[in-house]
């Protein structure tokens, strides 16, 4: 059809068709996936695996959004075989991070037993590194966050399946399977663990760049690990405590070290530490909000701040226009947009701005519209469509905007 998208832009809609993955562009990726995996030897091949397990993982959850039932069980199937064949090869027997993806491909395709079974075998055959393990630490805390995502209430959480996934990480001896009950002791003993281990990586100066790298990414596992343990055995407050020491202890160190470098060379990884323990923070808060009734402001606040530090986070930002939706003042929102485009360079903020202002005008035309046949409103809703073109010529007018395809066929959609 001489023009094609590569992989898939999810952005538009088109009728009612949304627009998935091109064939053409399928096949190209497959090719150089397969190119490459005959070419690369060692650790090269079980990181080129990962990404590519990651990668049909997110073909899987577009087919859950776009809810097409065959075609999801037509990919899960295709999945699936890799995955296995990927777990077949000797090197990548025990890469727990391929366990990992491979338990969370189950667990997306609606077989939790099986994913409970895969995250336990992965468990067991883990060994006993426990809290410094990071691949152990990863793994513990998405088994754990996906459990905690089918409890309908925090009452009696500390003797589900998360809390003792959570309490058996900090023993350091070979994972057992849940049984149904979680003893008080083990929890009091895991919290002092907890507590121990996050004091130590909270004090410790790495040597090197790599364990820099290598700390960081541990550090937000073991946050994770740890403010989920105490939400499940305490409560919200008390998680939310573990990510505000963690941030303002991260970026006390992020700006003593500028000090010290006069630029930012020693902390190579700190602002995605900071970043990650943002989002498991803001994610953490619009979970507990889905399933028990507690104020948007504390959410609404740590998501505004997190955005002024990091203007191009995508996730971030969804949180925040889902957030907005619900409020009825839209002048809140537009003063933050306003404040984040003009301290940043970055396109998300642009992109965000116009796509909530597209969801309000959505909703004000489906209430003007609402059951009246074929009576339209005779008022034409102007004004949010003014606002719309007007934020499109300014984000067209940016240095990164005026490059940016997206954003000018966004704008040609509108128009049209």
């Amino acid at each position: 059809s001489g023009f094609n998208s590569i992989g898939h832009m999810d952005t538009m809609l088109r009728g009612r068709h949304q627009i998935g993955h091109y064939k053409e562009g399928e096949e190209f990726i497959q090719n150089v996936f397969h190119v490459l995996s005959q070419i690369l030897t060692g650790k090269e091949k079980s990181n080129l695996a990962i990404c590519w397990l990651q990668y049909e993982i997110s073909k899987v959850i577009q087919c859950l959004q776009a809810k097409k039932k065959k075609k999801l069980k037509a990919q899960g199937r295709k999945s699936k075989k890799l995955a296995k064949n990927f777990l077949k090869a000797p090197d990548n027997r025990n890469n727990l991070c391929l366990w990992k993806l491979y338990a969370y491909l189950e667990w997306l395709l609606g077989n939790t037993d099986d994913a409970r079974k895969v995250f336990d075998t992965a468990l067991c055959t883990a060994g006993t590194g426990g809290l410094k393990s990071a691949q152990l630490c990863s793994l513990s805390l998405l088994y754990a966050q996906l459990e905690v995502e089918l409890l309908e209430s925090i009452e009696g959480a500390v003797m589900s399946r998360a809390a003792h996934i959570l309490t058996k990480l900090t023993e350091n001896g070979p994972y057992v399977p849940y049984s149904g009950q979680v003893l008080s002791v083990n929890v009091l003993k895991a919290r002092k663990t907890y507590e121990h281990a996050l004091q130590d990586y909270l004090s410790k100066t790495p040597v090197s760049d790599q364990d820099q790298v290598n700390d960081s990414d541990q550090l937000v596992n073991l946050v994770g690990c740890y403010a989920l343990f105490q939400y499940l055995t305490v409560g919200i407050d008390a998680a939310v405590l573990i990510y505000t020491q963690a941030s303002e202890k991260l970026e006390a160190s992020g700006s003593q070290k500028c000090e010290y470098t006069g630029e930012n060379f020693g902390i190579l990884n700190f602002p995605t530490a900071l970043e990650a323990v943002t989002l498991l923070h803001t994610n953490l808060l619009r979970f507990h909000m889905k399933i028990s009734v507690y104020p948007l402001n504390p959410l609404r606040e740590a998501l505004m701040e997190a955005l002024k530090w990091y203007p191009s986070n995508q996730s971030l930002w969804r949180s925040y226009i889902h957030i907005q939706r619900k409020s009825h003042s839209a002048s809140k929102a537009r003063r933050f947009f306003d404040s984040v485009t003009r301290s940043t360079n970055s396109l998300e903020p642009w992109l965000f701005a116009i796509q909530a202002e597209q969801m309000r005008k959505k909703l004000t035309e489906k209430v003007q519209r609402a059951d009246i046949g074929e009576i339209h409103c005779t008022i034409p809703e102007t004004g949010l469509t003014n606002r719309i073109v007007a934020l499109f010529e300014h984000a067209v007018q940016s240095e990164n905007g005026t490059h940016c395809p997206l954003l000018w066929r966004m704008y040609l959609n509108f128009m049209v």
